[in-house]
């Protein structure tokens, strides 16, 4: 229940929504009341936390409104907003060519983090598709982090960590394709081209399927030993890199 609260801090949290993430669509006949029981202890336990009383918590921290609960936290003190921030700065610098700023933000965001958000808690069904949410976000800023430390060439420094990402998301193509680059751009070609065939082979082993045009191109790209996958001064990113195979492409040359 706290978990539920926690992700959608600062907002109303129905009590609709918090019994079915407890007890899903068989709630039992005292459900409203086993709630009330269950936010009471919360309270009791922020209250311990915070150093308050249960009746200053029910003010103005886990509160009572109208059709469910809302927890109330200070920004400061809110690791997910904090992260939501960096995250949200990061990819504007990025966007805007600021590659060191980028890189410096988007490593904050993601030193906040320890794994998986809410790993140890069993997740109901309303707050299970938020997990995965936030845990695609969080991958989103790892991928860009990674991209902001390329783009200023600290291509080897970035190996060890796309290589764990690898392991965990063994169907990620962007990941892939940066580990594809980083690799070539610290003279591994064949290491470069076996990641490639790795994520192959487990995709036609477990989808059915090929690798996108993009990344086929990269793998042709780094066969022929291509100028463009070389760094240049101003160091393009994985993004511009492969869109300008696919233009090449489109226009025969």
């Amino acid at each position: 229940m706290l978990a539920l609260l926690l992700l959608n801090a600062d907002q109303t949290v129905q009590a609709s929504a918090l019994t079915q993430d407890l007890w899903g669509t068989s709630p039992p006949i005292s459900a409203q009341t086993t709630l009330q029981t269950y936010v009471l202890q919360v309270r009791k336990c922020l209250g311990r936390l915070l150093g308050a009383a249960v009746s200053e918590v029910a003010k103005r921290v886990l509160v009572t409104v109208p059709g469910g609960y809302q927890l109330r936290v200070d920004s400061a003190d809110f690791d997910l907003r904090t992260f939501e921030q960096l995250a949200t700065a990061g990819r504007r610098a990025l966007a805007a060519g600021r590659n060191l700023e980028a890189a410096t933000l988007l490593t904050r965001a993601r030193d906040l983090w320890r794994g998986p958000a809410l790993a140890d808690i069993r997740a109901g069904t309303v707050t299970e598709p938020r997990l995965k949410a936030l845990e695609e976000v969080r991958l989103h800023t790892l991928e860009q982090c990674i991209e902001a430390r390329m783009r200023l060439g600290h291509h080897q420094d970035v190996l060890a960590e796309l290589t764990m990402l690898m392991t965990e998301h063994k169907l990620n193509e962007n990941l892939c394709a940066q580990l594809m680059v980083a690799l070539h751009r610290s003279g591994r070609r064949q290491e470069a081209l076996a990641a490639f065939h790795r994520l192959r082979a487990t995709m036609v082993e477990e989808l059915g399927l090929e690798p996108s045009k993009r990344l086929h191109l990269l793998q042709q790209a780094i066969l022929a030993e291509d100028p463009v996958l070389e760094v240049a001064p101003r160091d393009d990113g994985l993004t511009q890199v492969l869109d300008h195979l696919i233009l090449r492409q489109t226009r025969g040359r």
